[in-house]
C-alpha cells in the first residue's frame, strides 16, 4: 500500500521562513559591502518594491541590526577563528556570509545555534562554493563549541565534549 505523502510540519513551514530571512538579509549585507548605502536601507528599499514581505522581511531586518550592532566584535572573533583566511583578502560574499553566521550562532537566540550553523553552511555552498562551505562550517562550528563551553562553565555545569 503506497504511503500518503504527509503535508509539512509547522517546523519546516518556519525554518523555510527564517531561510528566506537569513537570504535576505544576506542579499542586503552583501550589496551593502560595496559601499554605497547601508544593508538596512537595501533592505527598504526591497521591501517597498514587493521583493520582501512578511516574518521573512521581519527575520533579515533583526539579523541586519545583529550584525551591525555586533560587527567589531563579530570581525575580531573571525580574525581569530580563521587567521589563515585575513577579512581583507576574503571575498565579499564570504566575508558576509561568515559575519552573519557569527552574528547568529553566537549572538542570536531566535534559532537553535545547530540550525543557524547548517543554514549558513548551506548558503555559503550556495553561493560561494564547496571550499567556502567548508570553511563557514569549521568557522562556526568552533564558535558554537566555545559558546556552548562558555555557558556550561558560566552555568555551573559541565559540558558534553
Amino acid at each position: 500500500m503506497p504511503s500518503k505523502r504527509v503535508p509539512a510540519a509547522p517546523r519546516d513551514a518556519a525554518l523555510r521562513i527564517r531561510t528566506a530571512g537569513r537570504r535576505d538579509a544576506l542579499t542586503a549585507l552583501y550589496e551593502a559591502e560595496f559601499g554605497l548605502r547601508s544593508a538596512a536601507e537595501i533592505l527598504n528599499r526591497r521591501a517597498d518594491a514587493g521583493e520582501v514581505e512578511g516574518e521573512p522581511l521581519l527575520i533579515a531586518r533583526a539579523l541586519i541590526e545583529l550584525v551591525e550592532a555586533q560587527r567589531p566584535g563579530i570581525d575580531a572573533a573571525l580574525v581569530r577563528l580563521a587567521p589563515a583566511f585575513p577579512l581583507a583578502t576574503m571575498t565579499h560574499i564570504d566575508r558576509t556570509i561568515l559575519r552573519a553566521g557569527l552574528a547568529e550562532v553566537v549572538h542570536s537566540r531566535a534559532a537553535a545555534p545547530a540550525e543557524a550553523l547548517a543554514a549558513w553552511t548551506a548558503l555559503a555552498r550556495t553561493y560561494s562554493g564547496e571550499p567556502a562551505r567548508k570553511l563557514v562550517s569549521g568557522v562556526l562550528g568552533t564558535a558554537q563549541r566555545e559558546g556552548s563551553t562558555a555557558s556550561a562553565e558560566r552555568d555551573g555545569g559541565a559540558t558534553d565534549e
